[in-house]
Protein backbone atom coordinates (compact mmCIF):
# COMPACT_ATOMS: atom_id res chain seq x y z
CA UNK A 1 0.00 0.00 0.00
CA UNK A 2 1.65 3.15 -1.18
CA UNK A 3 0.77 6.50 0.88
CA UNK A 4 0.57 8.96 -2.03
CA UNK A 5 -0.93 12.55 -1.24
CA UNK A 6 -4.84 11.40 -1.63
CA UNK A 7 -3.95 8.37 0.77
CA UNK A 8 -2.65 10.16 3.56
CA UNK A 9 -5.09 12.39 3.41
CA UNK A 10 -8.01 10.44 3.96
CA UNK A 11 -6.00 8.29 6.25
CA UNK A 12 -5.73 12.15 8.28
CA UNK A 13 -9.18 12.93 7.96
CA UNK A 14 -10.44 9.34 8.94
CA UNK A 15 -7.88 9.77 12.19
CA UNK A 16 -9.56 13.15 12.91
CA UNK A 17 -12.83 12.03 12.91
CA UNK A 18 -11.75 8.94 15.42
CA UNK A 19 -10.01 11.40 17.81
CA UNK A 20 -13.30 13.70 17.54
CA UNK A 21 -15.05 10.46 18.48
CA UNK A 22 -12.86 9.69 21.45
CA UNK A 23 -11.91 13.09 23.28
CA UNK A 24 -15.68 14.18 22.69
CA UNK A 25 -16.70 17.53 22.36
CA UNK A 26 -15.77 20.69 24.53
CA UNK A 27 -17.76 23.13 26.56
CA UNK A 28 -16.72 26.82 24.79
CA UNK A 29 -15.42 29.01 27.19
CA UNK A 30 -17.00 32.02 26.55
CA UNK A 31 -20.80 31.37 25.38
CA UNK A 32 -20.89 28.31 27.25
CA UNK A 33 -22.38 26.37 24.11
CA UNK A 34 -20.82 22.89 23.00
CA UNK A 35 -18.66 22.76 19.93
CA UNK A 36 -16.40 20.59 17.72
CA UNK A 37 -12.65 20.45 18.52
CA UNK A 38 -10.53 21.74 16.01
CA UNK A 39 -7.44 20.33 14.43
CA UNK A 40 -4.99 22.36 16.63
CA UNK A 41 -6.89 21.94 19.91
CA UNK A 42 -6.81 17.73 18.93
CA UNK A 43 -3.37 17.87 17.93
CA UNK A 44 -2.48 19.26 21.06
CA UNK A 45 -4.46 17.08 23.35
CA UNK A 46 -3.08 14.22 20.88
CA UNK A 47 0.66 14.60 20.99
CA UNK A 48 1.47 11.13 19.39
CA UNK A 49 2.50 11.44 15.61
CA UNK A 50 0.01 10.91 13.18
CA UNK A 51 -0.71 7.97 11.50
CA UNK A 52 1.33 8.76 7.87
CA UNK A 53 4.61 9.26 9.76
CA UNK A 54 3.91 6.41 11.67
CA UNK A 55 3.10 4.08 8.72
CA UNK A 56 5.96 5.94 6.67
CA UNK A 57 8.72 5.18 9.43
CA UNK A 58 7.82 1.54 10.00
CA UNK A 59 8.38 1.31 6.04
CA UNK A 60 11.78 2.81 6.28
CA UNK A 61 12.43 0.25 9.26
CA UNK A 62 11.54 -2.63 7.24
CA UNK A 63 13.24 -1.37 4.32
CA UNK A 64 16.42 -1.30 6.76
CA UNK A 65 16.29 -4.91 7.64
CA UNK A 66 15.56 -5.91 4.13
CA UNK A 67 18.70 -4.29 3.06
CA UNK A 68 20.61 -5.40 5.88
CA UNK A 69 19.44 -9.20 5.34
CA UNK A 70 21.97 -8.93 1.90
CA UNK A 71 21.67 -10.75 -1.19
CA UNK A 72 22.09 -14.09 -0.46
CA UNK A 73 18.89 -14.43 1.50
CA UNK A 74 17.05 -12.55 -1.52
CA UNK A 75 15.94 -9.45 0.72
CA UNK A 76 17.38 -6.93 -2.13
CA UNK A 77 16.00 -8.22 -4.85
CA UNK A 78 12.38 -8.14 -3.32
CA UNK A 79 12.85 -4.49 -2.12
CA UNK A 80 13.92 -3.40 -5.93
CA UNK A 81 10.57 -5.93 -7.52
CA UNK A 82 13.11 -8.58 -8.96
CA UNK A 83 11.80 -11.66 -7.94
CA UNK A 84 13.45 -13.65 -10.35
CA UNK A 85 9.57 -15.23 -11.07
CA UNK A 86 8.02 -16.39 -14.24
CA UNK A 87 6.62 -13.34 -15.65
CA UNK A 88 2.84 -13.51 -17.25
CA UNK A 89 1.54 -11.58 -20.06
CA UNK A 90 -1.79 -11.19 -18.47
CA UNK A 91 -3.18 -13.64 -20.96
CA UNK A 92 -5.16 -17.02 -19.18
CA UNK A 93 -6.34 -19.87 -21.12
CA UNK A 94 -9.01 -22.26 -19.89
Amino acid sequence: MVVDIAGGKKLRVFEKMVLRRILGPRRDKVTGEWRRLHNEELNDLYCLPSIVQVIKSRRMRWAGHVAHMGEERGGVQGLAGETGGKETTGETYA
